[in-house]
């Protein structure tokens, strides 16, 4: 005699609706994965012929490489945002996702399918996820010049829109606090968003490189840049300044206010990332949005085809941007 849904529920210790939803891969039911699994396994074993289990029914195991430490990450809310977003994405689709931090990438199972990787990586290092699988989908750093999948934003567009905003409040005189990163095998990261202002201010004829300053992407390094431009320039400060991401312009916020500096009549001030600390500051930080969302649910769709079509030629997705004025602009 056939097995029924109801012999698989009965079973599986699970109701009938959840055994017909599991097996017709229905994405909006929120199970655990062991129950998932457990469904999928009775309805094997008692020879369910309507859904029998196929290659590709099987559950996808997918590593989140984080170049972050936990600690670092609880620093920077816009690499944990993407982080969490990717997933409850894969959970959605019912990918299991296996956590790493740091780059440890020993730590990396050997069984999984695929790796989405977050943040920035060597060239050894890419070498090295390779070892474990080719299905490598990269957020955050443009990897197709190396063959892989990647989803960046859209850096070009973003400067462009901050520098027209600046020049439509009548400033030329226009700064950047860049940042300077190295990958955990200190290979130097360099500043997209700086060569892209720089080459766009050398072309409008008003790029200062006096008006350069950069940090390491944290507060602090964001309120030390940002006091050094204060004292070297004195009256010469810029009135306008480009900060590369939300930690640096919260530290060079203070730095301005001590120095008691009226924003943005004397000083207008622009973000990138735009997490939820650029919100709550006083004044209210205006800020380049980036749709990590966005970006973290599109990784996890090109994991998906990857998975499906593991030898098709890689893709870069550029993440749009967008300028959200608060009160740090006019």
């Amino acid at each position: 005699m056939a097995a029924t849904l109801r012999d698989i529920a009965s079973r599986a210790g699970v109701s009938i609706a959840t055994v017909s939803r599991i097996l017709n891969n229905d994405s909006t039911l929120s199970v655990n994965e062991n129950t998932r699994q457990r469904v999928l396994s009775t309805a094997e074993e008692l020879d369910y012929t309507k859904h029998k289990r196929t290659r590709s029914d099987q559950v996808q195991r997918v590593a989140i490489v984080q170049w972050y430490s936990l600690t670092q990450e609880l620093d920077d809310l816009y690499y944990m945002g993407i982080r969490m977003e990717i997933e409850r994405s894969a959970q959605q689709r019912g990918i299991q996702t296996v956590p790493i931090y740091q780059n440890d990438l020993e730590k990396i199972p050997r069984n999984v399918t695929g790796i989405i990787a977050i943040g920035k990586f060597s060239d050894s290092q890419v070498q090295e996820l390779k070892l474990v699988t080719n299905n490598i989908v990269f957020v955050d750093f443009d990897s197709l010049a190396a063959g892989y999948d990647c989803l960046v934003p859209d850096f070009e567009n973003a400067v462009h829109t901050v520098i027209n905003e600046f020049l439509d409040e009548g400033i030329q005189d226009i700064g950047m606090l860049a940042g300077t990163e190295k990958t955990t095998d200190n290979e130097v990261v360099p500043d997209l968003r700086r060569r892209y202002f720089e080459a766009d201010l050398r072309q409008r004829g008003i790029y200062h490189p006096e008006f350069m300053f950069a940090g390491d992407y944290t507060s602090m390094s964001g309120y030390r840049a940002m006091k050094r431009a204060i004292e070297e320039l004195g009256d010469k400060l810029p009135h306008a300044i480009f900060i590369a991401n939300d930690p640096m312009a919260v530290g060079a916020l203070k730095a301005v206010q001590e120095a008691k500096i009226n924003i943005p009549d004397r000083l207008a001030m622009i973000s990138f990332n735009d997490t939820a600390i650029v919100k709550y500051v006083y004044p209210s930080m205006s800020a380049i949005h980036v749709g990590t969302d966005e970006m973290a649910h599109a990784a996890v769709d090109v994991m998906v085809k990857r998975l499906a079509h593991p030898a098709s030629d890689p893709c870069k997705t550029v993440v749009g941007t967008h300028l959200i004025k608060r009160q740090t602009t006019k």
